[in-house]
């Protein structure tokens, strides 16, 4: 542990516990976690040259997880490893891989990680290991940021290929006679990272290793997939609808680990008759600067850019106060140029950089050194989510002991869990879901299979018969069929259109227009998410530079922006219908199906950027936006709401009081952001004829939400209603 050189007494993380315990807010928790020792097992058959190169990199045995997934992956066995952060899951794959090109180096491998910066962390691991043992073997990362003379060395040659599902996508499969000896010698697939292939993004990813395994099929390989996953309910169910294969599940975990502290905080009340407490952003800033001050290194996590930012403030205002080194403090989010994020990477490593303050862009494993102490404003959203942030400290099991706070924001479900602490320690962690038939997201991918491949008639699309899809493409001129195939025949260039971050292709371009002479685009927002957060006079962030919408196209797709200089940022409403179109499932008041989903933006209010404060509100004037969707649903009866004669506006504020309260417990299950789903009473229903409360998946097909809230039967609303008793 470093020297403190910020303040005369030194605080260690015991004693920046007790002091978060002496403060005034409400401690809800504290939990230890005691350290544990390490399992080792003996080595697998790799060779004595492989395990003296392990040895010289301070490897003397492997953990017995890793033991287990290195003979298995040897064996050309499709698996799926789920253990803890910091639980050495690297090797668990590069072992299985190295071996394969010394044994035969026409072997080759294709690593996909959700983010560059993983790539290029991962890259820098593997390379010191194959440098430790002298091998000739080529790998290189391969995205958006490689250089075009090394993108053609990497395709002639590489033996691995590291890459993301968007270059694989759009850059690697399409061009696939390019990478005729990758294809040709596929022998393995690497998904680290599997937990973060839920929701949309996942379901794209079903569909890409479905145009992967199409075209190894037709260059006569069939590689092994090797998935390595953070703690989730159902990694060997989702690794299998991912893959298609049937995927062997290790959970067992021989890493050690130090002890732990994790503690929820609820700052304290400063209005006792509203219940209003003292800015949670404030406190987790407050917390950090204290850490800071003594040394201690820490990482804070809150869910959104704008927070980012101004806890950067708050902290840099501070540390100036307390003559602490501004350059010891960072930012870390989406937005940063490249070099500047690998820059905070590397100061965190180097121990330059004392503190952090990250979006879940810091959440999965880049290296960023031994912190002592992460901090968490506001629950992240899912249970795994907060283990994967809590796991950033403590990552070096060397005896000490590391820490996490929880600080409680006002949103519902935080205040629900600081009440309610054991359904964080005590449930098992949420579920991930995909939808591997969503009809909007596979029919995009049949075309990008079919750019790529002729589809024969009758051919399945991984395990779906494509021939309703490839028939309609064939009506609408998009593929020709003759002799019974299907060959791509329009101009377009399929995968360049499509997004894996949302379920169709129609996104809003936003342009600069700051000035008009030379406009220019600075990013993309999805057609689902866009209605409330672009629109005539919003706010919209850019690298934390404000911008106000001036126009919308709504037929080109094209929003125009202007710098602007002002002190809020706006958080715009929308009103919600469900009408119901098919009854897939129902058990007594509980059921689920096909939904039409009709938003129409409503207001928006001005909020006030240091002190999120209501200075303002405006109207919406924008057409209501349709989805066909999936909603799950709960039949209230006719005496589960005000009585007649009671106002009218007492069933309403009875559904909306449901309504909030629905919204903010259900993600706790579900593994899913607030705005994945839509949550709406209707006091009678036309289809029901009875009052009735919907939650709809706010994605066009649905990606499995409303299945899932109907198997967990009537577990969500036993959790409201213990959240309303307390």
């Amino acid at each position: 542990m470093k020297k403190n050189v910020f303040s005369q007494e030194r605080m260690d993380v015991a004693g920046f516990i007790k002091w978060v315990e002496s403060l005034p807010g409400e401690l809800a928790e504290h939990k230890t976690i005691g350290a544990r020792a390490a399992v080792f097992s003996e080595w697998p058959d790799i060779g004595s040259k492989f395990i003296e190169a392990l040895k010289k990199r301070g490897i003397e045995n492997l953990y017995s997880h890793q033991a287990k997934s290195v003979s298995l992956g040897i064996q050309g066995r499709d698996f799926v490893i789920v253990t803890p952060t910091a639980s050495g899951k690297t090797i668990c794959y590069n072992i299985p891989v190295i071996h394969s090109i010394m044994k035969s180096p026409s072997s080759r491998a294709i690593y996909l990680f959700p983010t560059k910066a993983l790539s290029q962390d991962q890259m820098s691991e593997l390379h010191g290991l194959i440098e430790g043992m002298a091998l000739d073997v080529r790998t290189h990362t391969y995205d958006g940021d490689t250089p075009g003379d090394v993108r053609t060395k990497v395709r002639k040659s590489g033996h691995i290929v590291i890459t993301n599902p968007e270059m694989l996508h759009a850059g690697i499969l399409p061009h696939h006679t390019k990478w005729k000896d990758l294809f040709e010698n596929l022998k393995y697939v690497v998904i680290d990272e599997l937990h973060t292939y839920k929701g949309i993004f996942g379901s794209h990813l079903a569909q890409i290793l479905r145009r992967l395994l199409r075209i190894c099929e037709f260059y006569g390989s069939n590689p092994s997939f090797i998935c390595c996953s953070a703690t989730i309910a159902n990694p060997g169910e989702l690794a299998s609808e991912l893959t298609g294969r049937a995927m062997e599940l290790i959970t067992e975990n021989g890493a050690p680990a130090c002890e732990r502290h994790v503690l929820f905080y609820n700052p304290p009340i400063v209005n006792m008759q509203l219940g209003v407490r003292r800015s949670s952003l404030l406190e987790s800033a407050r917390m950090a600067i204290e850490a800071v001050a003594n040394g201690i290194r820490t990482i804070v996590f809150s869910r959104s850019r704008i927070n980012v930012e101004l806890l950067l403030k708050y902290l840099q205002d501070a540390a100036a106060r307390k003559r602490i080194p501004a350059e010891t403090i960072a930012g870390y989010r989406g937005g940063y140029l490249p070099n500047e994020r690998r820059a905070i990477e590397r100061g965190l490593r180097d121990g330059d950089i004392q503190c952090v303050v990250s979006t879940n862009a810091l959440e999965l494993g880049v290296d960023i050194g031994s912190l002592e102490l992460a901090i968490l404003h506001g629950y992240p959203g899912s249970v795994a989510s907060s283990w994967q942030q809590m796991g950033r400290a403590g990552r070096r099991a060397d005896g000490g002991i590391s820490a996490a706070v929880m600080v409680a924001s006002s949103l519902q479900i935080d205040q629900f869990l600081a009440m309610n602490p054991s359904y964080f320690f005590g449930a098992s962690p949420e579920h991930a879901r995909i939808n591997t038939s969503n009809p909007y997201i596979q029919i995009g991918h049949i075309k990008c299979s079919s750019f790529e491949l002729p589809f024969s008639e009758g051919e399945k699309f991984g395990s779906d018969d494509a021939t309703e899809a490839l028939e309609y493409l064939a009506r609408n001129d998009v593929l020709h069929k003759a002799e019974g195939r299907y060959f791509w025949q329009a101009d377009s260039y399929p995968a360049a259109s499509l997004s894996l971050r949302s379920a169709t292709s129609e996104n809003f371009v936003i342009h600069d227009v700051t000035d008009a002479a030379s406009p220019k685009v600075i990013g993309q927002m999805d057609r689902r998410t866009a209605p409330t957060l672009i629109f005539p006079q919003a706010i919209y962030f850019h690298l934390g530079e404000p911008y106000q919408v001036q126009e919308l196209d709504h037929e080109e797709m094209r929003c125009y922006v202007k710098k602007v200089e002002v002190d809020y940022y706006t958080d715009g409403d929308a009103a919600a219908r469900i009408e119901v179109l098919d009854e897939m499932e129902t058990d007594g008041l509980l059921g689920w199906g096909e939904v039409l989903l009709a938003v129409r933006p409503t207001i928006y209010k001005k909020i006030k950027l240091l002190t999120h404060e209501n200075v303002g509100y405006g109207h919406i004037h924008l057409p209501e936006e349709q989805m066909h969707t999936t909603a799950f649903w709960i039949k209230l009866g006719d005496g589960a709401l005000p009585e007649p004669g009671d106002s009218d506006d007492g069933k309403s504020n009875a559904l909306h009081g449901l309504s909030n309260l629905v919204r903010s417990v259900a993600p706790l299950f579900l593994m899913c952001d607030r705005s994945d789903i839509i949550v709406k009473g209707h006091e009678r229903d036309p289809h029901f004829l009875t009052p009735a409360l919907f939650v709809a998946d706010n994605v066009p097909g649905g990606i499995g939400l409303a299945e899932a809230l109907f198997e967990l039967g009537g577990e969500l609303f036993r959790a409201c209603l213990e959240a309303v008793s307390k």
